[in-house]
């Protein structure tokens, strides 16, 4: 029997953890409710959740936090839940890590879309030895593999969340292809994500954090329209 994947709720208020709960439950996931941040953190490793759900606005511990925490130690999937829309809140949203970002009041359908496909890209790093089987490009000192979700950097496995992954991978897939950013988010985020192109700049600043310019190649930024993954001869 295949177990049920779990989804971790975190918000202070318990009709609306209950309501999500409701529709995830009918989807055959298996939910724990806790609402407050401190708590969040304390069930982590004891119910080991394949994504968690995060309101911003919790009290003591805010979401912000919660989300900083979390990504100190892991890359567990993380969709943050707000009522606040402003461009301001997604951005610092997806900088601390988080893998989207909901707008209160959400449609119940959207939120179980939104979880699934987050769940669909999200597969624990395979060991280096199977770092080249499946899908994967391959460089100087770099290997992205999207089959089993694993990037392999001057021999050292890297730890990145599925859009940072998906969005090097499509860049070196096309090496020296300029992409704009609208483009990008229509290949990475698709139809079921309507957000600012700023999105796309969050996350390669996250990128080049942790892939660093290359003798051989670099995440070149192309002024006025977008990046591309720059072969150097």
């Amino acid at each position: 029997m295949i177990a049920k994947q779990k989804i971790l709720i975190v918000d202070d208020d318990n009709n609306i953890a209950e309501l999500i709960s409701l529709y995830l439950t009918k989807e055959c996931y298996e939910c724990q409710i806790v609402n407050d941040g401190e708590a969040a953190l304390q069930v982590l490793d004891s119910f080991q959740p394949n994504l968690v759900l995060l309101d911003l606005m919790l009290p003591g511990m805010d979401g912000y936090q919660v989300c900083r925490e979390i990504r100190h130690k892991s890359n567990l999937p993380i969709i943050m839940l707000s009522a606040k829309g402003e461009i301001f809140d997604k951005v610092l949203g997806l900088e601390l890590g988080a893998d989207d970002y909901i707008i209160k009041p959400f449609d119940s359908k959207e939120l179980v879309a939104r979880v699934k496909a987050v769940l669909r890209r999200f597969q624990p790093a395979a060991p280096a030895a199977s770092q080249t089987n499946g899908k994967y490009v391959e460089y100087p000192d770099l290997i992205v593999n999207q089959t089993n979700y694993s990037v392999l950097y001057k021999g050292e496995t890297v730890d990145m969340p599925p859009k940072e992954l998906e969005l090097l991978y499509f860049l070196a897939s096309s090496p020296n292809q300029v992409f704009t950013r609208e483009q990008l988010l229509d290949h990475i985020w698709g139809y079921e994500y309507i957000g600012d192109t700023r999105t796309v700049d969050v996350h390669i600043k996250r990128l080049r954090e942790k892939i660093k310019d290359h003798a051989n190649w670099s995440i070149s930024t192309v002024w006025g329209i977008g990046y591309k993954f720059e072969v150097k001869s």
